[in-house]
C-alpha cells in the first residue's frame, strides 16, 4: 500500500512574529520554521501501518520552497520511504484551494491508495486542505481522528467531537484521513534514521510535472490575503482591595456588566 502523508511547513509556537512596516507580509527572516505539529502524528500513523503490514511505501509531500526540503528530510528520517516536494515559485500566494489541487493531482500521480495529513495547521487554523483534497478526488474522510484500525480495504476509525463524545466509522479506502494528537505518540528520529534518510529518494516537481496547468491556478485564485495587523493589546487589569469584600463584588460585577457587557 502507498501511502501519501501532506507536510506543512509551519512557525514555530515559540517564534516571535513580526509584520513588515506596511502591513503587507510576514518577515520570515528571523522565523523558525517547523513540521505543522499536527501532521507529526500523520507521519506516525502512516508508518505504523506500513510496519504492521510489513510491506508499502510511506511518502511525504509539500507544497511549497526549497526550505521545505529540510522538514521532509526530517519524515524521512523517522521512517518514510521518499520525498516529493512541488514548487510553488509563482504560487507563493496560493490560497487552500489551490493548494489543494495541487496535492490532489501529486496523489494520482502518485497512485496513492491512503492519505493521511494534520487534522489543521497551526499558523492559519484554516482546516481546509485535507478535506478539500478528499473532495476533489471524491475520497471519503474523517478528521481529528483519534484512533484508526485497518482491516483490508477498510478503516474503523474514531474521531473526537464537541463534548468529549466520539464518532466511529467505518471507511472504504482509499480515503483521506486527518490526524489529531490523541492518535498517537510520534517518534523521535534515530541517527540511524537520520543518516539514511540523507540517501532516501527525494523528487523535486513542478506543477507541470504532475499534470497541473500553474497558470490556470494562479487565475484561478479565489481568496487573497491583503494584509496583516497585530491584535490589540489587552487593557491593565484592575484590581480591587482593602475594601469589603461586598463593595468589591458590586464593582466588579458593575464592570462586567457596563463595560464588558458579559453579563
Amino acid at each position: 500500500m502507498k501511502i501519501l502523508v501532506l507536510l506543512k511547513q509551519t512557525p514555530d509556537t515559540e517564534t516571535k512574529i513580526k509584520i513588515s512596516g506596511d502591513g503587507s507580509k510576514i518577515e520570515s527572516g528571523d522565523v523558525k520554521y517547523i513540521i505543522n505539529p499536527y501532521d507529526e502524528f500523520a507521519i506516525e500513523e502512516a508508518l505504523k501501518i506500513k510496519e504492521k503490514a510489513g510491506a508499502g511505501e510511506v511518502v511525504i509531500c509539500s507544497f511549497g520552497n526549497d526550505s521545505i526540503k529540510e522538514l521532509i528530510v526530517k519524515g524521512l528520517a523517522m521512517g518514510a520511504d521518499r520525498g516529493l516536494l512541488i514548487n510553488n515559485e509563482g504560487l507563493e500566494n496560493a490560497d487552500s484551494l489551490t493548494i489543494a489541487k495541487v496535492l490532489a493531482a501529486a496523489a494520482k500521480s502518485e497512485n496513492a491508495e491512503l492519505i493521511f495529513c494534520g487534522k489543521q495547521a497551526i499558523d492559519d487554523d484554516n482546516m481546509h486542505v485535507g478535506i478539500m483534497v478528499a473532495e476533489l478526488m471524491n475520497w471519503p474522510h474523517v478528521n481529528v481522528l483519534s484512533s484508526f484500525a485497518l482491516n483490508g480495504k477498510t478503516a474503523r476509525v474514531e474521531r473526537e467531537v464537541e463534548g468529549g463524545q466520539v464518532e466511529v466509522y467505518d471507511v472504504e479506502l482509499p480515503a483521506v484521513f486527518g490526524a489529531n494528537k490523541s492518535l498517537n505518540t510520534p517518534r523521535y528520529a534515530s541517527l540511524p534514521g537520520i543518516m539514511k534518510a540523507k540517501k532516501k529518494p527525494f523528487d523535486l516537481k513542478k506543477p507541470g510535472d504532475i499534470g497541473v496547468d500553474a497558470g490556470a491556478l494562479k487565475s484561478g485564485i479565489k481568496s487573497v490575503i491583503t494584509g496583516y495587523r497585530n491584535p490589540p493589546e489587552k487593557p491593565a487589569g484592575k484590581v480591587f482591595k482593602d475594601e469589603d469584600v461586598s463593595v468589591m463584588v458590586e464593582k466588579v460585577v458593575k464592570l462586567l456588566r457596563e463595560e464588558a457587557k458579559i453579563i
